[in-house]
């Protein structure tokens, strides 16, 4: 492991904590923050959507419970326990 990080370090020198800074200030300037109305309608959509496969995944949950006790009383029913 400390192979790769050697060889990703090679032929780079280590830039220090203010020049880090620095980079980091500039490529803040470039990054573009949602609006609040965006944020609004994709947590929305978010909620909507884990509302739907909680009610979804219960249902299919039941279902397979439903088909199973009815097979157990099938197989009950059949061998006399």
């Amino acid at each position: 492991m400390s192979e790769a990080v050697d060889t990703l370090d090679k032929g780079k020198k280590k830039e220090s904590v203010g020049e880090f800074i620095q980079k980091t200030r500039e490529e803040m300037t470039r990054v573009s923050f949602p609006s609040r109305d965006d944020v609004r309608k994709t947590t929305l959509v978010v909620i909507i959507n884990v509302i739907f496969f909680a009610l979804f995944l219960f249902l299919v949950d039941m279902f397979w419970v439903y088909v199973l006790d009815g097979v157990t009383w099938v197989f009950n029913k059949i061998t006399g326990v």
